[in-house]
């Protein structure tokens, strides 16, 4: 009988555990720009909504606390993560002065394949945005396997990804300005 054998790696580096997840809730911006005249856009899927809102009031907090006026901050509704791009585009080719976009979304995996499919559509049409406009559009998608994780990672024990991509929008903001 011919065929593969199995056998134990002996790598002691290598694991076939899940990693733990990380707490980043330590992220803060460290910057020391001015911030007060800056226009950003949130774009913000409906799909998970208690997630996204936690995720967009992460977001607001980390923006107004270094100085973002609430006026300068717009924020766009869209049906789900797939429509995050397009809003993205939309938001960059209306408002012409704006310094940045950060897209909020949670995709959580499901039976099919779906998931697969809309969150590698998201983070590359986010991506694709980006680079078409040279603005930072920041990717702020939860893809958590449940929706425990992603309550997790949207304010609770493992701090909120909508803040951090806060964070990460300012650190461009800067880096474009520098």
């Amino acid at each position: 009988m011919s065929g593969i054998k199995s056998h134990e790696i002996s790598d002691p580096n290598f694991s076939t555990e899940k990693p733990e997840a990380h707490d980043l809730s330590e992220i803060a911006y460290e910057g020391g720009e001015s911030h007060q005249s800056d226009r950003v856009v949130i774009v913000v899927s409906k799909w998970n909504k208690d997630i996204t809102e936690a995720l967009y009031q992460g977001a607001i907090s980390v923006l107004t606390e270094v100085g973002v006026r609430l006026e300068n901050i717009l924020r766009y509704d869209v049906p789900g993560s797939f429509e995050l791009p397009t809003a993205a585009s939309i938001a960059l080719n209306k408002h012409y002065n704006l310094d940045g976009v950060i897209c909020l979304g949670c995709i959580i995996q499901g039976e099919t394949r779906h998931f697969e499919f809309i969150a590698n559509a998201v983070a590359n049409g986010i991506m694709q945005i980006s680079l078409n406009h040279s603005k930072p559009v920041i990717f702020g998608v939860l893809t958590p396997d449940t929706h425990e994780q992603a309550k997790a990672r949207a304010g609770g024990n493992l701090g909120n990804k909508g803040a951090e991509a806060a964070v990460a929008l300012l650190e461009m903001i800067d880096l474009e300005r520098g």
